[in-house]
């Protein structure tokens, strides 16, 4: 019972956290630039920007009639977290673009309109104008946005949202629910095109999102990185003593048919990090040097001695 609290205050810890990040990430380094990196706040940014109103006013439009459609046609898949987090992001957006505007973090100086910087972008709602550096606003908004968004899904929750939106058309039309996903964000992303007549807009978004998806992985699934083998080989006790005893690793022996000659093969299947793949491979010449290997990449390991199963 005291496990449960504490995982449970540990989880709306990092809810809180991610939400309050995703808008700070979203108020000062991703409007002020004019980007959409998707989502329903991405759609708001280029709202705001367009017909001025507040950004969590937009957002919120969009995120309560999905999360209702959405649980219409798809069920009660959306849990209490991301209801919260709908709510948490609406108020922390809300609250820092009344306080704060929508004045850009980064920027090299501000400068009046009449010092004739012809590229310099305008601040919304605002009559000054100031140097954008658009590529470290990309790289450091797309690193806040990762690990906002990376912290909300470690809480449990979804990020809901236009993600509604492609489940939705993936319930009907059988596509990828990943395509469908880049569609509708690349649709949002494309918007600042169209508002703002300016290509280097949605290329700075799509790189806003690409560093996005990286830094979520890493808050996800860790610095781990883990690979999957594969063994072909006819000295099976051999390779199995060597994981076992050397390498401390268990493993899984299948037995196989070959193709070619019909003959009974047996294939070891072991789940090792980095490190003891690098060490199993400099001695399986050793070991079998006739052996077949073959080694996949492993996005997420759960299971006694990795990453614990999840709880219901």
């Amino acid at each position: 019972m005291k496990s449960n609290l504490k995982d449970q205050i540990i989880a709306y810890t990092l809810l809180v956290i991610g939400s309050l990040l995703f808008a700070v990430g979203d108020v000062m380094f991703v409007n002020p630039y004019l980007l959409a990196p998707g989502g329903t706040y991405g759609l708001a940014n280029v709202l705001n920007t367009v017909w001025p109103w507040k950004i969590s006013f937009y957002a919120i439009c969009m995120d309560i009639p999905l999360l209702l459609i959405g649980t219409w046609i798809l069920g009660p898949r959306f849990g209490i977290k991301t209801v919260v987090s709908t709510i948490l992001i609406f108020a922390f957006t809300w609250l820092i673009e009344t306080l704060w505007g929508y004045n850009p973090v980064i920027h090299e100086g501000i400068v009046e309109q009449a010092a004739g910087i012809h590229n310099a972008v305008q601040i919304p709602h605002s009559t000054l104008f100031f140097i954008p550096d658009y590529f470290l606003n990309t790289v450091v908004a797309g690193v806040i946005y990762g690990v906002a968004i990376g912290l909300i899904f470690k809480s449990g929750a979804t990020s809901g949202g236009s993600d509604i939106i492609s489940m939705i058309l993936h319930k009907y039309t059988k596509i990828s629910l990943g395509t469908l996903v880049l569609i509708v964000d690349s649709c949002i992303t494309l918007t600042t095109l169209i508002a703002f007549k300016q290509i280097r807009l949605p290329i700075y978004s799509i790189i806003l999102i690409a560093i996005e998806s990286k830094v979520i992985d890493l808050i996800v699934d860790g610095l781990k990185s883990y690979k999957t083998a594969f063994i072909v080989t006819d000295k099976t006790d051999e390779v199995r003593d060597f994981i076992l005893h050397d390498m401390k690793r268990g493993g899984t022996i299948f037995t196989g048919l070959g193709m070619y000659q019909g003959t009974e093969r047996k294939m070891i299947y072991v789940t090792l990090d980095r490190t003891d793949l690098i060490k199993l491979k400099a001695n399986l010449r050793r070991l079998d040097p006739k052996a077949f290997v073959n080694v996949i990449e492993s996005s997420e390991i759960m299971g006694l001695g990795f990453k614990a199963l999840p709880e219901e």
